[in-house]
């Protein structure tokens, strides 16, 4: 069977969230760049142009915001939560994610929880319908997941009500396997691993899945690799990418120039069209490019692209997580 593209207006634009109840739109808004991370994303971002790009996504077809509690240090929340103000409040049919983070090295029970208030201050949310656990990879699994420990506080915080869904975002798959075993999770959220050229989530994927959990994917571009037809970075994943990935992208582009159209186009419509995906995180931080992206959802791609594309796919040796 055809899997579709899922284009703004068309059936299946909007999507069940696993098993959380929530709906969301098949393209996210995510808030990585809104706060001005010029290191990881090369440039400044003005407050007034974060705060406009917010704006311009509640007022497109775009149903879905995503942002985390460390992105600039809480900037990206708050303009996000200065946007909101603005608009009269969340729109109707809208939601708000993000994700609790560690302050230095503690990810304690209590820093869960002081990370969730500082959210639901910035955001001015009372109640936030999708919290994330963010990057556990760097901590000690057997701390994290201990009774008492930062996991068991995000799952009593949905148990009281304080928040919605809990869900797991991060990087390493083998580590993130761990937290996903745990059975405690309503969403999957992956990064850089689930690509044009890097299917490392793939079991991830599969055992989401088989939970019923949501999924939601992020860094579709590897960190900008795959969204340039020339030029772009030479890293991938944010680390110097292998020969092999640095080869593919080059053949993929040339079979994109072939099909009459630019690999940041297919690297979206790759997530877009795969059925488990609930939604696919898109940094943004120029109003304009809310626009720009869901041009590229919607642009019409030939069937005969997506097995050319895949004939090219690095092997597995070469994977971030392989």
């Amino acid at each position: 069977m055809k899997p579709p593209v899922y284009a703004p207006g068309q059936s299946g634009w909007i999507r069940d969230l696993g098993r959380t109840g929530l709906q969301v739109s098949a393209v996210c808004l995510g808030g990585g760049p809104l706060g001005s991370m010029p290191a990881l994303f090369g440039r400044d971002v003005p407050t007034d142009e974060g705060v406009a790009t917010v704006l311009a996504a509640l007022d497109s077809p775009i149903r879905f915001v995503d942002t985390s509690n460390a992105y600039s240090e809480g900037e990206s929340e708050r303009r996000i939560g200065a946007a909101l103000v603005e608009a009269g409040g969340v729109p109707e049919g809208v939601v708000i994610a993000t994700k609790v983070d560690p302050a230095g090295r503690d990810y304690s029970a209590d820093r869960v929880r002081a990370s969730v208030a500082e959210s639901r201050s910035r955001l001015g949310v009372e109640t936030l319908p999708l919290v994330h656990l963010h990057d556990p990879e760097s901590f000690d699994f057997a701390e994290m997941s201990a009774p008492g420990g930062p996991v068991e506080a995000l799952v009593k915080l949905r148990e009281d009500g304080e928040v919605g869904a809990i869900g797991l975002a991060g990087g390493r798959v083998q580590e993130i396997a761990k937290y996903l075993d745990l059975g405690v999770f309503d969403v999957l959220l992956v990064h850089n691993r689930w690509t044009l050229v890097d299917r490392s989530a793939g079991p991830l994927l599969e055992e989401a899945v088989r939970q019923g959990m949501g999924i939601l994917n992020a860094a579709v571009y590897g960190g900008g690799i795959l969204a340039f037809q020339a030029g772009g970075p030479t890293t991938y994943g944010y680390r110097p990418a292998p020969p092999e990935t640095l080869q593919a992208v080059e053949a993929m582009r040339r079979v994109c120039s072939d099909f009459h159209t630019e690999l940041g186009t297919a690297a979206l419509q790759f997530s877009l069209r795969d059925p488990r995906i609930a939604s696919t995180i898109v940094g943004m931080s120029r109003p304009g490019r809310v626009a720009r992206t869901l041009d590229l959802a919607s642009e019409p791609l030939p069937d005969a692209l997506w097995p050319a594309l895949e004939a090219l796919v690095p092997p597995s040796h070469v994977w971030l997580d392989a």
